[in-house]
């Protein structure tokens, strides 16, 4: 049921639920809480939906799940932003797992979040709740329960998503079994901080943004562009950059294609990024997301980011990404050093901290063979 700018969302028995405003696959499933979410901040969703995705199914001992986890602007199609990692005898095998992602509550494609309506049948808007990632966990958590998991086998993420893998493994250690962190930290460095913070700026400095009270079809769309270009340069690597674009001009790297031929390319790369992402994406709902994971630090509450990090006795794969600039390899390794079952993997990759969504393909063989540590899970869910 189209509604301009997307899809209503509609479940199995064709009703009508919130407008996600954007595009959501037609594959995509809805459940609904009925109940509050206590919020870590403060207050409470008086109800919430979360959308997902499931690939494989269940076993009859309900153990096989898997559970994956979406970066900041994602979604819960993760067979297609992590394609190389799906499929018969890969990382995330539908024929032995049942594999779980949902998109975060706070999101705008399909579960809760600014864009969905209150209780006033309002949009939520600037008025939307502080989220934490430990929220957003407690009602994936709530999403499992619904699903009949009882145990999940291997929880994996990259970026915010493995900044949810770790929040998995703390809020759930009796359910999850394993976990997969990759290009992510235990908590926000001031780095981090900094770049959310240039962000926020440049998407507040657009006059249309008016505080947040701004309507969905007169979007502060100059203020989100300039903010997600400004994150496409921590998702990128200098090299990167040099090899692929250089000083050349936009018509000798982009042809045809080329709005202003004798632009630099690499000018016309971060508007043609900046135009795409505010066609699909809410600028709340950025916000809210971005704020969430400034407040990512596993140790508030615990005794600080070692006490926590000893408390996960999981078997735990740690990725870095070699060039990543946002969450750079010496983070991983403290995170390694400090947990007491995990091994530590370095990709190779030219790309920055995307290489764990661009070079997936290198990083597939590593979490396949992690998951093989879970071997004799798998067979005996075969067995039954």
């Amino acid at each position: 049921m189209a509604d301009g700018r997307g899809f209503r969302a509609e479940n199995s028995q064709g009703d009508v639920l919130v407008p996600t405003g954007y595009a959501v696959s037609h594959l995509t499933r809805y459940w609904n809480s009925g109940s509050p979410l206590r919020l870590e901040l403060d207050g409470e969703l008086p109800s919430y939906q979360l959308a997902y995705r499931t690939w494989g199914s269940l076993s009859p001992r309900a153990d096989n799940a898997v559970m994956v986890c979406h970066a900041l602007t994602g979604s819960a199609d993760a067979d297609e932003w992590w394609k190389p990692l799906f499929g018969v005898g890969k990382a995330l095998d539908p024929e032995f797992d049942f594999i779980v992602c949902s998109n975060v509550l706070g999101g705008c494609y399909g579960s809760t979040g600014p864009t969905s309506l209150d209780r006033h049948s309002r949009p939520y808007g600037s008025a939307f709740p502080k989220l934490t990632i430990r929220d957003q966990i407690q009602a994936q958590m709530r999403l499992a329960d619904a699903l009949g998991i009882r145990r999940i086998r291997l929880v994996i993420g990259g970026s915010m998503g493995g900044l949810q893998a770790l929040e998995w493994a703390l809020l759930d250690p009796e359910r999850v079994q394993s976990l997969a962190v990759i290009a992510a930290s235990a908590c926000h460095s001031a780095w981090c901080l900094s770049w959310s913070e240039a962000q926020r700026l440049a998407l507040r400095a657009d006059a249309r943004f008016c505080g947040g009270n701004y309507s969905l079809g007169d979007a502060p769309e100059a203020g989100l562009g300039a903010a997600r270009a400004i994150a496409m340069m921590t998702y990128r690597s200098p090299t990167a950059l040099e090899q692929r674009y250089g000083r050349e001009d936009s018509a000798t790297i982009f042809g045809s294609r080329a709005r202003v031929p004798e632009d630099f390319a690499t000018w016309s790369w971060l508007r043609h990024h900046a135009d795409r992402f505010v066609a699909r994406f809410d600028a709340n709902t950025y916000l809210t997301l971005l704020d969430a994971m400034d407040a990512h630090d596993v140790g508030r509450g615990r005794g600080g980011t070692a006490s926590a990090l000893k408390r996960i006795i999981q078997p735990a794969l740690i990725v870095s990404i070699s060039t990543d600039g946002l969450y750079p390899p010496s983070e991983q390794r403290a995170m390694h050093d400090a947990l007491s079952n995990a091994e530590l993997v370095q990709i190779e990759s030219v790309h920055g901290h995307d290489g764990f969504l661009i070079d997936a393909a290198k990083l597939e063989p590593h979490v396949a063979r992690f998951s093989g540590r879970s071997s004799r899970l798998r067979s005996a869910s075969q067995r039954i």
